[in-house]
Formats: C-alpha cells, sequence, structure tokens
C-alpha cells in the first residue's frame, strides 16, 4: 500500500515539493507520521479519541522538525468543510474508513473539495466484487454463497459493515470532479493469514509478490481490498 501510493506521489508531482496532506481517519497515524518524515506537512484528522491520543503520543517521540510538520485534529472526517477551506490539500487520504459509513457519498465529495486542483485522492476500501473470497477459502460455504449478492459484511472486529465495487467508486469520482486514475489491489495472498501468524522468513519477497499481483490482472481485482487514486481536475 505505501509503495503504491509512493509511486503516485513521484507520478504526480515535482521531486523535493512538500506536499500539503490530509489524511482522513488517520487511525494511529502511522501513515502520518510516515509522510511527515518523509518532509511533507500532514494534517491527520480522526474521530476516535483513543486514536488521537496513541498518534499524539507517537508524534510527541518524533524530533522537533517531524512535530512541526503535522497537525491532529479530532473531528468526522465528514466535516471537512468545518476545518478547511477547498482546495486545501494536493494529497488526502482516506484509507479504511467508507467502510463504516453508511452513505459515503457525500464525505468523497468533501474530500473532493479539499484538493487543489491536479490533486491526488487516495482510498483504500473492502472489495465488494470479492467478498465471497475470504469465507470461500476458509471453507464457509454458505457465507462464501451469501457474499456474491450482498455488499455488507462482518469484518474480523465482529463489525456489520460495508463493502465498495469498482465500478460504482469509478462511477462516483467521476461525478465528484477526480476520475479515477489508477488502481490497485491491496491483500492478494495475505488477506486469510491468522492475525497472531507473525512475519514470514522472507517478508521482502512476500511484499514483493503483493505487489506484483497487486497491479496485474486478473489477480488484483480480487483482493481483499482495493486502492483506488483519483485526480482532481
Amino acid at each position: 500500500m505505501a509503495r503504491q501510493l509512493d509511486e503516485q506521489i513521484v507520478g504526480r508531482f515535482p521531486v523535493g515539493k512538500r506536499l500539503r496532506v490530509l489524511d482522513v481517519g488517520m487511525g494511529q497515524g502511522t501513515r502520518a507520521l510516515r509522510l511527515a518524515r518523509a518532509g511533507h506537512q500532514v494534517t491527520g484528522l480522526e474521530q476516535d479519541t483513543t486514536m488521537v491520543a496513541v498518534a499524539r503520543e507517537s508524534l510527541a517521540g518524533e524530533p522537533e522538525g517531524i512535530r512541526e510538520r503535522m497537525r491532529i485534529i479530532e473531528g468526522d472526517g465528514r466535516d471537512t468543510g468545518v476545518h478547511f477551506l477547498p482546495g486545501s490539500f494536493d494529497v488526502v487520504l482516506c484509507h479504511g474508513v467508507l467502510m463504516y459509513v453508511e452513505e459515503p457519498d457525500p464525505l468523497l465529495a468533501g474530500l473532493a473539495r479539499m484538493l487543489a486542483p491536479g490533486g491526488l485522492l487516495s482510498l483504500l476500501v473492502r472489495n465488494g466484487d470479492a467478498l465471497a473470497i475470504r469465507p470461500g477459502l476458509s471453507g464457509d460455504w454458505s457465507g462464501a454463497l451469501a457474499a456474491f449478492d450482498t455488499v455488507s459484511y462482518r469484518n474480523r472486529l465482529g463489525l456489520d459493515v460495508r463493502a465498495d465495487r469498482l465500478k460504482d467508486l469509478t462511477s462516483t469520482l467521476a461525478g465528484i470532479g477526480a476520475p479515477l486514475h489508477a488502481w490497485y489491489g491491496v491483500r492478494v495472498f495475505t488477506d486469510t493469514a491468522a492475525d497472531d501468524a507473525g512475519a514470514p522468513a522472507d517478508v521482502e519477497t512476500l511484499l514483493a509478490v503483493e505487489e506484483r499481483a497487486g497491479r496485474t490482472d486478473p489477480y488484483r481485482g480480487v483482493a481483499a481490498l482495493l486502492h483506488l487514486c483519483g485526480v482532481r481536475g
């Protein structure tokens, strides 16, 4: 995922440019900190108070230069217009958020408005076209059969959430003025690995396989997650 994002940033912006980045639903701040360490000016927006506290603790342990490049705001991603002016950012990230939003279109339209012309919108969503893969590979045949006709599912946290289909999001992105520029699959082969399995001995080869599969048909189409990159016109 990080490599895919880097590829899009390098291909779209001049080398060395300090980008204005908004990370909506930043969680514990892993992505935001990574980009701040790379020299970008990053704003993280998160509504979960526990995650905000974790992110602030992590940021406090960084060198002063990185702390100055990152700010954390506690708030809902659907309220970006309350916090920021339109066109305030070069890159907007929204990773692992849409599955918790019942009606994502208003959120996406708000994120697109935050982008400057030529800005990059990066979305990470659950792949609604591949919901039968996980239960099918685990031998849950009734669950796999039911998954063909829905975009709803229960995640590993036990929460009832939703997925998005590539075709639908492609249409949505075009409608909000940030048409799809590139898309990737994420967790093509590793989605069914146990959460406590630990890192494999040859992690670099694993990452190379996932990266290759994530950009190659037909593999990327059955990935657990989709990484979509739209560009503001």
